[in-house]
């Protein structure tokens, strides 16, 4: 079982999205997605998430938001991932050439024409939501296969 977080940075108009282009061996490369990563000895979700999108981007998050968590059973062939869904809004910092990819500001609405991973066009709207969901997105060898969701009041 690995936990892991990820984080959508928006402002008002746009979303930082990391286009996954620069890592060898890397399960996304290709894809368009947020920040984040694997939590570390000790940890809480919120500590990732601030030391993940800081290493990954330059930015230094301020208050980010649990929105979720999505379990993702097998994803990576080896191990069930458990990720922690944040949200952040305040922000300081110039943005870095980030070791991971190519980051870039990208207009909320063309968000989804991106190369995401297909389950993520499902649940990136749930963000912007003010009830709290827990999912399990299932894929077999890459391919989405399906999901199942609860949201709580």
């Amino acid at each position: 079982m690995k936990l892991a977080t990820l984080c959508y940075v928006q402002n008002d108009t746009h979303t930082l999205m990391l286009h996954r282009n620069k890592k060898e061996n890397d399960t996304h490369k290709g894809k368009w997605n947020g920040l984040g990563g694997k939590l570390e000895a000790g940890e809480t979700p919120e500590d990732c998430v601030i030391r993940e999108v800081y290493e990954e981007s330059g930015l230094t998050i301020v208050q980010p938001q649990l929105k979720g968590l999505i379990t993702f059973p097998m994803f990576d062939g080896r191990d069930d991932w458990y990720v922690f869904m944040f949200t952040a809004r305040q922000y300081s910092g110039e943005l870095i050439d980030s070791p991971e990819g190519t980051l870039q500001w990208i207009e909320n609405e063309k968000v989804p024409e991106l190369n995401l991973w297909e389950g993520d066009r499902i649940f990136i709207p749930w963000l912007a939501q003010k009830t709290f969901f827990s999912a399990v997105f299932e894929y077999e060898k890459g391919k989405y296969q399906k999901h199942r969701v609860i949201f709580y009041t």
